[in-house]
């Protein structure tokens, strides 16, 4: 109205503490959020501290840990509460959707195929076979990433496609499956055509998921209750249930139905990990190559827990499935690899086999946020963004330039070549690599003979090479078929 007075600015500066605080521990924010919130004022840095450190505190994968390993944590991350948020947020997104500047965003490389999630939405690029690109019987190559079609409303939250099937999981809860189903891995019961587009899994409806693990010719669940489900080929057990039957549709794992909480799940070739709540690594399935860190090979028809982890005091977070090695992430960011070391791919210096995890001591000064691992080659993610890699070059799917493409890196190694970037997530297939970093820029290389990398004329990067996607996906509108 005429006559009245306009707002008076104010500076945030001006509002009680009390009433700051309880808006900056409210649950929403980020590390980057308090970070940039104190750039913009310097009084405010003790309360952005405060405010992370309460967060910290709310996060079920810190409260678990004792005093002194949180103190340990604190002081790897320089005495900054807010690194220490930053690395449980980043580790808590590594199985998953990593945020970014451009939206939600995971990515899933498989033998010949990438996925990659964009705002819930799925994109897929390379070779078509056996269906695992989702786009119908008709599609056998694309060399861009293509939109999938999914039911109306589904948002994708959660993608795996590591051999020749892959598996979806939706804001709801619900799961997705197509590719390759000889094996009854896809969940449909004795259904053992091939399933060329993203169909839900009924014998799951009504059970709420969040995270999906394909392996060669089986399929893990995990739901949000922390219960495990697996379906598909069972030869070594990989499914978990005491015997080597397969399975049509997922089954329950009984062992996880007690009182821990499943919170991460990953498969191998032959092999399945579950990480609980209270840093156990269980694995089952196939031991060549030592792959289950039991110290022998032995096969295991139900979920074993790793002793070597649990005899000295190790709270296990995040654990990566290789084809014939593996790697884990603590609770402080170290590293520890396990199983066949040809071509250096444990990272200790020389191609030992390791019967049971051992760290990797040149990593002990990276507070490292996720791990990756593959055909005969690991990647490792820091908290700073940047990404350490060893093991077998294959085609240059490790990324450095000055080697060649069937050199062996027997050392983690910088990539100087995205120093300039901070990675967020990485994923790597059988002879090529792909990363997203913090802005929503995707980079791929190695072999992309199967336009696996999204580019039509090249046949291999031999460094990180930025992959222009976003084009394709605002180029391509797709209208979900009704049935």
């Amino acid at each position: 109205m005429a006559g009245e007075k306009a707002p008076r600015a104010f500076s945030i500066e001006e509002l009680p503490g009390h009433l700051v605080g309880e808006v900056l521990t409210s649950g929403r924010l980020a590390a980057a959020d308090l970070a940039r919130l104190e750039a913009t004022c310097r009084a405010l840095r003790p309360l952005a501290e405060y405010a992370a450190s309460k967060l910290c505190a709310a996060r079920a994968a810190f409260a678990v840990m004792g005093p002194a390993a949180r103190g340990e944590l604190l002081e790897r991350c320089g005495g900054s509460w807010k690194k220490v948020l930053r690395f449980l947020q980043s580790v808590e997104q590594s199985s998953g959707a990593v945020a970014t500047s451009s939206g939600s965003m995971q990515v899933a490389t498989g033998r010949y195929h990438t996925l990659l999630v964009h705002d819930s939405s799925v994109y897929s690029c390379g070779s078509s076979l056996c269906g695992v690109l989702g786009h119908g019987p008709d599609t056998t190559q694309c060399a861009a990433f293509s939109r999938v079609s999914f039911p109306s409303l589904s948002r994708v939250i959660n993608i795996s496609a590591s051999h020749n099937h892959a598996a979806f999981v939706t804001e709801s809860g619900e799961v997705f499956t197509c590719g390759d189903n000889s094996s009854l891995c896809c969940g449909h019961g004795e259904v053992g055509r091939t399933i060329f587009r993203p169909t839900q899994v009924e014998a799951l409806k009504g059970v709420s998921c969040k995270q999906v693990a394909t392996g060669l010719s089986f399929t893990v669940i995990l739901t949000r209750d922390g219960q495990v489900y697996t379906c598909g080929s069972n030869t070594h057990g990989q499914l978990g249930h005491g015997d080597t039957i397969d399975r049509a549709t997922p089954k329950i794992i009984e062992l996880f139905e007690g009182p821990t909480q499943v919170v991460q799940i990953a498969a191998g070739a032959s092999y399945t990990f579950a990480v609980t709540d209270d840093g156990t690594v269980h694995s089952f399935g196939s031991c060549t190559n030592f792959c289950l860190g039991h110290g022998d090979q032995h096969d295991e028809l139900r979920p074993r827990a790793i002793q070597s982890f649990k005899r000295r005091n190790i709270h296990v977070v995040r654990v990566s499935a290789g084809d014939e090695h593996a790697v884990a992430l603590d609770a402080l960011g170290h590293v520890y690899t396990w199983g066949r070391g040809y071509c250096g791919a444990l990272g200790h210096g020389d191609e030992n086999d390791k019967t049971s995890p051992e760290l990797i001591s040149s990593l002990k000064n990276q507070v490292a946020v996720q791990v990756c691992a593959r055909k005969r080659k690991t990647f490792v993610l820091t908290d700073e963004g940047s990404v350490y890699a060893f093991g077998w070059m294959g085609f240059g799917s490790l990324g450095f330039p000055d080697r060649g493409s069937s050199d062996k890196v027997m050392k983690p190694r910088v990539l100087e070549s995205l120093r300039d970037h901070y990675v967020s997530q990485i994923s790597t297939g059988l002879y090529h690599t792909v990363a997203v970093t913090n802005k929503g820029i995707v980079f791929g290389f190695g072999d992309n003979e199967r336009a696996q990398l999204g580019h039509e004329y090249i046949r291999v990067c031999l460094k990180p090479t930025e992959i222009m996607f976003q084009k394709s996906m605002e180029d391509i509108a797709i209208a979900a078929p009704s049935g």
